[in-house]
């Protein structure tokens, strides 16, 4: 067995056979014991996991078992990775505990009933590998016995040394062993990280072999014999002896010991983000190596009174047969000892979905326990959810999200059960898978409202008005399914304008233009637009219609002579309104003659498409006051004066002088 490893499974079982003899000899028949696995074999790695809960009323129990188990194997999963380890289940996991719950980004002291938009749990792991714990059981099996109980040396260690309230202090644990030395970080009433370097007192010891030619063992009890004698005699593999004083092998060994320092110091920095610690605390039989607590400190830049070789008598509680020594090398054994009967590690078999598990409890063990070791992810737990869909609907995007899945059945010896429920030693687990979410569906009808036809009638023609879908560029149905991405524009006009295309009467909406020969040339003539009725009201083409309602189109009459010239810009009268004797007087003056169709025309004669129309130009001269005479009926009054006044505007004006709108006219007797 090399630095906690089992590397020759029959020697081993024969060693624990011969002691198990011995302690049989003494004790009478053994069938179960505690093991010990050594620091170097605990893996610890922390994980996180943070779920969106936006959709959920209140945060379950199960909801939280089920997250935490989400992070543990975050935590595996990171933990392979760093050690490039490609096999799922090469580590088992032994436990974890949870650091701290988050919701919406805030640590809480609890997830249950909680309500927000997103929670997150943060834990950290233990983690053992498979080799070393298939390997214990195979050489206690072949020992005849069983495991009762799994402790971790650096756990037992610190367990006894640095208990629960001293642990707020930052303080590092070194274990000095033959082939290794353990490290364990406190800080924050927690121990906060487990280490391991792959050098100890056995590199002392090779480096006394090395320079005197001593076989192995001999130079280790040289080695232990620095601390307690003056001059030690050594006899090197040649047979020769030599009496060296204890001080020259100190100085032999300074290059070893400083190197050792310096790994321990370098481990401790770094599982402690790269500080010193406030103090360490030196165990085990490496740790009486002269100036190893010195180098270290310097190491560390700590003074020297900060690390501290620490013995049984730093153990509390604790009675000592007489003739046992007081030193180091006895604390984690008493540890592990102590720590076998307060808090033991008991294995279990179980089977999940027909595959045997061996499981270590470190606590009582749950159904999560055992799925975990199963390599059994969390999302399994849960049918996968439907794909969901992004549609876009008149340039805005909608999400349609696909169903939920539905949760997995846990059987726990053919009963259902859940995550947290406790299994013992030869408990049976099934997992029946839940079934996934269906994806997304949805037609057209789903994502609009309003989408019901309109029914009108134009000019007693029956007319449907329905909604124009394009999807994708392409006229569909309402009923149309969609997929995802599609992009979707709806309209659904109601106007009079619609019905008019609906029914091919676009003519309704165009301006109504005919010809005609004026003065032998031809002239395009606009004809006045149609009108259209609701229920004997006049509307316009973009006026929105209502279910049910009835169109008349009224076509327009064609335009007169008097119209005809007045849109080629010419004028069929001068007129003008004055008041004669204080009645108003509307005078029009001729000035073009017109035939229509080679007859002699007035200018309300109708003018039609081909008509030919001629007109010659009058007189120019302006309206006269003799004008008046012809649109009023004045008499002269009885017995009139011989002598008369013509008036406008109260200034005498002559028979033939012209007059002007708004003119005041009078003729006045004297």
């Amino acid at each position: 067995m090399i630095d906690g490893q089992i590397h020759n499974i029959l020697s081993v079982a024969n060693v624990i056979l011969e002691i198990k003899g011995i302690l049989e000899e003494k004790h009478g028949p053994l069938k179960r014991v505690s093991v010990a696995a050594a620091g170097r074999a605990l893996k610890t790695s922390e994980g996180s996991m943070a779920i969106d809960i936006s959709e959920r009323s209140l945060i379950a129990d199960e909801d939280v078992n089920r997250l935490e188990l989400a992070a543990v194997q975050q935590a595996q999963q990171k933990l392979l990775s760093s050690d490039t380890v490609t096999k799922d289940d090469y580590y088992y996991c032994v436990g974890y505990s949870v650091l701290y719950y988050k919701l919406e980004g805030d640590e809480i002291g609890s997830l249950i009933d909680q309500a927000g938009r997103s929670a997150s749990v943060d834990v950290i792991a233990t983690f053992l590998p498979r080799v070393v714990v298939e390997s214990l059981l195979s050489a206690l099996k072949r020992a005849g016995l069983e495991m009762e109980a799994l402790t971790l040396e650096p756990i037992a260690a610190i367990n006894v040394l640095i208990p629960p309230s001293m642990r707020r202090l930052n303080v590092a644990l070194v274990d000095i062993g033959a082939g290794t030395s353990d490290i364990a970080i406190t800080d924050n009433n927690t121990v906060v990280a487990y280490g391991m370097v792959p050098l100890a007192g056995d590199e002392i010891t090779e480096a006394l072999s090395n320079h005197y030619l001593l076989d192995f063992q001999l130079a280790e009890t040289a080695k232990r014999s620095i601390t307690t004698e003056d001059t030690i005699v050594m006899t090197d593999i040649l047979g020769f002896e030599d009496n060296v004083a204890s001080s020259d092998v100190t100085a032999i060994i300074k290059p070893a010991v400083d190197r050792l320092a310096k790994s321990i110091s370098d481990e401790i920095k770094r599982l402690n983000n790269g500080v010193s610690p406030k103090a360490v605390m030196v165990v085990g039989g490496g740790s009486l190596t002269p100036g190893l607590t010195k180098e270290i400190s310097i190491c560390l830049g700590l003074p020297e009174n900060r690390v501290g070789i620490r013995g049984l008598d730093a153990l509390s509680g604790i009675t000592l047969e007489p003739g046992i020594a007081s030193s180091p090398e006895l604390v984690t054994p008493i540890g592990i000892a102590i720590a076998a009967r307060r808090a033991p590690i008991h294995y279990m078999s179980v089977s999940v979905n027909d595959k045997v598990l061996r499981l270590f409890e470190l606590k009582e063990m749950t159904v999560s326990d055992a799925l975990l070791a199963a390599n059994i992810k969390a999302r399994q737990l849960y049918g996968m959810p439907g794909l969901g869909m992004t549609i876009t609907v008149n340039d805005s995007d909608i999400i349609i999200p696909g169903e939920h899945g539905t949760p997995s059945t846990i059987l726990l010896n053919g009963v259902k059960a859940s995550t947290k429920d406790c299994i013992k030693n030869g408990d049976t687990i099934n997992l029946l898978p839940g079934s996934d979410g269906t994806n997304a569906i949805a037609t057209v009808r789903d994502l609009v409202e309003d989408m019901r036809a309109i029914s009108a009638m134009l000019d007693g023609v029956a007319v449907q008005l329905e909604p124009l879908i394009h999807i994708n560029g392409i006229l569909k149905s309402i009923d149309t399914s969609i997929q995802d991405r599609d992009k979707i524009t709806v309209s659904h006009t109601k106007t009079v304008a619609a019905v008019f295309e609906k029914a091919h009467r676009n003519d309704l909406l165009k301006d109504n233009l005919f010809t005609v020969s004026v003065n032998k040339r031809t002239v395009t003539l606009k004809k006045k637009n149609n009108e259209f009725f609701i229920m004997g009201t006049s509307v316009q083409p973009s006026h929105v219609l209502k279910d049910g309602d009835r169109i008349t189109t009224q076509k327009p009459p064609f335009p007169t002579i008097d119209e005809v010239v007045a849109e080629i810009g010419k004028k069929a009268f001068d007129k003008l309104t004055v008041l004669f004797n204080n009645e108003p007087v509307t005078i029009q003056k001729p000035r073009l003659t017109f035939t229509l169709n080679g007859h002699s025309a007035e200018v309300s004669a109708i003018v039609k498409p081909g008509d030919h129309l001629d007109f010659v130009s009058l007189s120019e001269s302006p309206i006269t006051f003799g004008d008046i005479f012809a649109f009023t009926d004045y008499s002269l009054p009885e017995n009139p004066s011989s002598n008369y006044k013509l008036l406008r505007n109260d200034t005498p004006i002559g028979f033939n002088d012209a007059i002007f709108g708004g003119d005041r006219l009078e003729i006045s007797f004297t």
